[in-house]
């Protein structure tokens, strides 16, 4: 049991620890947390035209200020509760079984409120943050992302996503893109066909043509079948039986 002495030597210790702790928070705006974020945290009028990874930097800090805030918060609720036992006579008594707490045990954590067999932080929690997913490779997690397929699958649907826009610039990318709307992963793969022809062809249910719809793969694709027909050798026949490739 605890001498009235060694009480008040510890109550002295909680309560130089609340003071200091309230004195920082003061002096810290509470972490800079009571200022809105992005704009008064960060002086700008508007985040707009700001680099994600700057936009990216700012969200860290905030969430890390946060994180500190909340930590210091339940220090001091902690505080708070042991001086309120030590008020009410049951301080130094574990708050599940009852028995004495050892001295060893109070004199490096003033606010222990409960015996080492019963703290609830016996164990090391396994939940982790949300945000740690984005940690994880993107791909690999559904059913044909380790196949080679022409069907909709995520890396598609990270495309589709990443063509809207991303961080990049055409000289970070290995082969610099013409245009800074291909400025993502593999955009020059082909979207909704497999082969260039299936953008421009219709086929009836039975696969027979039906009508050619002109765009600028279709002019490429024309392009691409003249250029053939040039490089064809047709021999020493005269130029009466020389016809065109395509017929």
């Amino acid at each position: 049991m605890l001498t009235e002495d060694q009480k008040n030597r510890l109550k002295n210790e909680l309560e130089a620890a609340k003071n200091e702790l309230l004195s920082r928070l003061k002096d810290n705006n509470n972490f800079g947390t009571s200022v809105s974020f992005p704009y008064d945290s960060t002086g700008g009028l508007s985040s707009y035209d700001n680099h994600p990874g700057d936009q990216a930097t700012e969200l860290y800090e905030r969430e890390k200020d946060i994180a500190l805030y909340a930590h210091e918060r339940e220090h001091l609720r902690e505080i708070d509760h042991a001086l309120d036992n030590i008020k009410k006579g049951t301080y130094g008594k574990c708050e599940v079984c009852g028995q004495d707490i050892p001295l060893d045990r109070l004199a490096v954590i003033p606010t222990a409120v409960t015996c080492k067999q019963h703290t609830p932080d016996e164990e090391v929690s396994k939940n982790r943050p949300v945000e740690e997913e984005v940690l994880h490779p993107p791909f690999g997690k559904f059913e044909h992302d380790e196949k080679n397929i022409a069907g909709y699958d995520s890396e598609d649907a990270y495309q589709e996503v990443e063509s809207y826009g991303n961080s990049q610039t055409p000289q970070d990318m290995e082969t610099p893109p013409v245009s800074y709307n291909d400025v993502y992963m593999e955009s020059e793969e082909d979207v909704g066909y497999v082969e260039d022809y299936e953008n421009f062809a219709a086929t009836d249910l039975y696969g027979n043509p039906m009508k050619i719809y002109p765009s600028n793969e279709h002019q490429e694709y024309e392009e691409q079948l003249d250029e053939a027909d040039s490089m064809v050798s047709w021999g020493d026949l005269p130029a009466s039986e020389k016809k065109p490739y395509d017929e």
